[in-house]
């Protein structure tokens, strides 16, 4: 499990899975000819897309954020589709740093849809209902991404499932515009990717982290431009881009990762050139 150390607090990042989906689809109307020199694509022109959730671990808490594909959540069809060749072990990796998914205390959902949500519910047999994967978790979400949710439009149903949503509803609470989660730990909404996408942005000292989940899915989508043709909403991505990546740049931030195959965060600098990073195990 890669790591990074920011101020006093750890980031470690989870096994939450693995898809693989067109890559066309993920860089819109950008040329395969241009992207397919910044990111791997296979013969059937898939990009590898980690699914994994990053643990937070400041001094008294414990802060998911993302919770990756689940366990026995996805059918075979929808794992021929996605190109999914792996589900999560986050619980096991939670277990490997001495933690249990009871001692989450906090998840932040940048958006609901099913490769960053599918971690959260889990099959209880017992009950005969999907129950909390993380019982003691407050999660955070936009309060237009929770309602689109659970009253999905005819585009939108094909990522935001019921399963994902039953057993939670409990502890989610809503935001609108943006909202601090600790002192050092922002949500701002942006929208783009869907209507309730959200960001993350973390300070400690001079130090800052901005997390663009979706936005920025890889480090290939650097570009304003790069924008996925999954988004509702491509100019407001665009536009997010434009000030979110410049501002990050000139702060010498960390730019954090859920998707990306090769690196967990990197820092550009003003001629996006990496100057440094870390890299996925492999």
């Amino acid at each position: 499990m890669e790591t990074l150390t920011f101020g006093k607090w750890k980031l470690t990042w989870l096994n939450g899975g693995v898809t693989h989906l067109d890559g066309g689809a993920m860089f819109g109307v950008v040329p395969k000819a241009l992207w397919s020199k910044r990111y791997p694509v296979n013969d059937k022109n898939q990009i590898e897309l980690r699914t994994d959730p990053i643990l937070v671990q400041t001094e008294e808490r414990n802060i998911l954020i993302e919770a990756g594909l689940g366990k026995g959540k996805l059918s075979e069809k929808q794992r021929r589709n996605y190109g999914a060749t792996e589900e999560s072990s986050v619980e096991e990796d939670l277990h490997k740093i001495g933690l249990t998914p009871e001692d989450i205390d906090t998840v932040i959902m940048t958006h609901l849809h099913f490769d960053h949500v599918c971690g959260l519910t889990k099959w209880d047999a017992e009950k005969n209902k999907y129950a909390s994967v993380f019982p003691n978790a407050t999660i955070y979400a936009t309060e237009v991404e929770w309602n689109e949710m659970r009253n999905p439009n005819i585009r939108s149903r094909n990522t935001y499932w019921e399963m994902n949503w039953q057993g939670i509803e409990d502890q989610v609470k809503t935001f609108q515009g943006e909202t601090t989660i600790i002192n050092g730990i922002k949500m701002i909404h942006t929208g783009g990717h869907s209507d309730g996408h959200a960001i993350i942005e973390m300070t400690q000292g001079e130090e800052s982290l901005i997390h663009m989940a979706d936005l920025m899915p890889t480090h290939a989508h650097s570009p304003s431009l790069w924008v996925l043709a999954y988004d509702d909403f491509p100019m407001t991505s665009i536009e997010a881009k434009e000030k979110w990546i410049k501002e990050g740049i000139r702060r010498n931030a960390w730019f954090t990762f859920y998707h990306d195959a090769f690196y967990r965060a990197v820092k550009w600098n003003e001629s996006f050139e990496i100057h440094e990073k870390i890299e996925r195990i492999r």
